[in-house]
């Protein structure tokens, strides 16, 4: 067996009642606001608002995130799809203040003082959620009884039978395109492995895996599909948690199930399957895709693709601290009137949580910034990014150690199988998808020597 790894578009017109206010910045500001952040005095925008969209945020979102700094400080007025305001909490410390504090901010989605000018249409519902009977918007007690739950079941999970799982999982699908030379890693590979490997531990048959698969990304690309991808995954999930409560089976769906019998109900466990299936996945894939893209481009890395590998940690590494899957996160909502930074935060305003920008705040570790390159001292073993998040609402610890065995198990097995592999395509024609919440690659064509297929499963 491999080496397991068991540790770690436009905006439209405001909406009707939704005139965003202009940016407030208050003398005076939090006592852990970010030292020399730059911003003082009125914002130079219209209203104060930066638009969460754009190229930027798939072409440069380091530069980006610099510029914002500079020009607002740790805490950013923005502006959604629609022309509905937001707070980006893009300091480190002030986003640690935000997440360890959830008496204040709430990630509690019914504060929003927002929801009156909010359109059933509005595209970014399914982001914020409301009513939603999931873990992410639960709070106190409730929330960590949730919470166990959902650690108990995961942290049952062997990590050597799941570095097996994932093995044979990447070498299946490794086999569908060996033989021809080339591929393009982000459909054919990234894009299914995770999924792939949490259906299995789920309990699903294997012959379902791809399905799900196929569902889960059509959700995420938000296309025509979309809601066709949702139905099939709700209706997958929704007959497997049936059975395993008839009929209970070693997988986490039983496990969760039978952590309390009855304290849930068949839908919160459906819900919260959904959520650990989109985060398990979708975040674990670009994971891959982007460890891949650096270790493919960066000479740092070149020697070793030929000699055993011994950087895949430390590459996996700098790409949660320097080009996460997960830039921003909505959200927290401000229970009360606050203070955050020099900026004034009303009762019901939504904040996001600007995980990228924060992994690179230059206030944190000297002489770096977001997307700083690889001297800015935060590789070989810091772990203290927020590409998992913080608090108690962080990705569950056995969820971490879950994705880290998927993505290095994931990126060993094709490393092994294709040895010469490299890109086909110049370094500067690749693009990631449009989005200013997700990170990843839109496509990563390469090239190798054919090998035989290996079979066996």
């Amino acid at each position: 067996m491999r080496r397991a790894f068991p540790q770690l578009q436009q905006v439209r017109p405001h909406l009707a009642g939704g005139t965003p206010p202009v940016a407030r910045r208050e003398t005076g500001g939090n006592p852990v606001s970010a030292p020399g952040d730059g911003a003082t005095g009125e914002c130079p925008f219209v209203d104060g608002l930066v638009p969460l969209s754009g190229p930027r945020f798939h072409t440069d979102p380091a530069a980006l995130y610099r510029d914002m700094r500079r020009e607002h400080g740790a805490v950013v007025p923005v502006e959604l799809l629609g022309g509905v305001p937001a707070w980006l909490v893009i300091g480190y410390r002030e986003l640690l203040r935000v997440t360890g504090d959830p008496e204040l901010f709430s990630r509690d989605s019914g504060l929003w003082n927002r929801w009156d000018s909010i359109p059933p249409d509005w595209p970014l519902l399914p982001m914020i959620g409301r009513d939603q009977p999931s873990i992410l918007y639960t709070v106190g007690s409730r929330h960590h009884r949730r919470a166990r739950m959902i650690s108990d079941a995961l942290e049952a999970v062997d990590p050597i039978e799941l570095s097996r799982h994932t093995e044979q999982l990447a070498d299946a699908l490794v086999d569908g395109f060996c033989q021809k030379g080339e591929t393009d890693l982000i459909p054919a590979y990234a894009m299914l492995l995770p999924m792939l490997v949490l259906t299995r531990l789920y309990g699903f048959p294997d012959g379902e895996g791809p399905g799900l698969a196929r569902a889960l990304n059509n959700i995420i690309d938000g296309g025509e599909n979309a809601l066709a991808g949702q139905r099939h995954l709700a209706g997958s999930m929704h007959r497997l948690v049936t059975s395993r409560r008839t009929r209970p089976v070693n997988d986490v769906v039983s496990r969760m199930l039978a952590h309390q019998p009855q304290e849930f109900t068949d839908e919160e466990i459906l819900q919260d399957l959904m959520v650990m299936t989109a985060a398990g996945h979708q975040p674990t894939a670009d994971w891959i895709g982007n460890s891949v893209r650096l270790m493919l481009t960066d000479d740092r890395f070149a020697a070793s693709l030929a000699a055993g590998r011994n950087s895949t940690g430390e590459a996996m590494n700098e790409v949660l601290w320097e080009d996460t899957p997960t830039q921003n996160v909505a959200g927290r909502w401000a229970s009360r009137d606050a203070q955050l930074a020099g900026r004034h935060i009303s009762a019901g305003d939504m904040l996001l949580l600007g995980l990228a920008a924060a992994n690179g705040d230059p206030s944190v570790h000297a002489g770096a910034g977001a997307g700083a390159g690889p001297h800015n001292g935060l590789r070989g073993g810091n772990h203290a990014f927020f590409s998992f998040g913080h608090g108690e609402h962080r990705c569950p610890f056995p969820a971490q150690e879950i994705a880290e065995i998927i993505a290095r198990t994931g990126i060993e097995v094709l490393l092994d199988r294709l040895p010469d592999i490299d890109l086909s395509v110049p370094v500067a024609s690749l693009a990631r998808r449009p989005s200013p919440w997700l990170r990843g690659m839109a496509a990563l064509p390469v090239r190798f020597t054919p090998t035989p297929a290996r079979g066996g499963m």
